[in-house]
């Protein structure tokens, strides 16, 4: 399975991003309003990082509550590591667990179509496993 299936559906206005210049203390204020664990961060279009809870703890954990006022751009991660509309559900996985990562932006030709969790590979998995699973039972009782 693609990850094109994961996102079928969702509309790209839909997903929650931030400008580069909003300070950490709106981010996540966001973050927790909408009960998200991360944010895409873009410019002009461009996702140009990730904010996540992670970035919070570490920031917090060296400058105390100075971080609050700083821009996201200083405090976000950054490259953003992404995917595409064709990378494999357990190639995303893997790639999430390799990097230690629970948020990836989807990119098509250089724009965000969509934004996906590890809770969201796993439950495409899991429900592809149960499919194979009853697929399989279905070939045994019938042969």
């Amino acid at each position: 399975m693609e990850i094109r299936r994961l996102i079928e559906g969702r509309a790209s206005s839909d997903i929650i991003s931030c400008a580069l210049d909003i300070p950490v203390r709106e981010a996540i204020a966001l973050l927790a309003s909408k009960r998200i664990g991360a944010i895409p961060v873009t410019e002009h279009g461009k996702v140009v990082g990730v904010f996540s809870e992670r970035d919070v703890i570490y920031r917090l954990a060296d400058e105390g509550d100075a971080c609050l006022s700083r821009p996201l751009g200083d405090v976000m991660t950054a490259p953003a590591i992404t995917v595409n509309r064709d990378t494999p559900v357990l190639e995303a996985l893997a790639l999430m667990t390799r990097r230690r990562i629970r948020h990836l932006p989807v990119v098509d030709g250089g724009e965000m179509c969509g934004f996906i969790s590890i809770g969201d590979l796993v439950k495409a998995r899991l429900d592809e496993i149960q499919h194979e699973a009853e697929a399989m039972r279905e070939y045994i009782q019938t042969a």
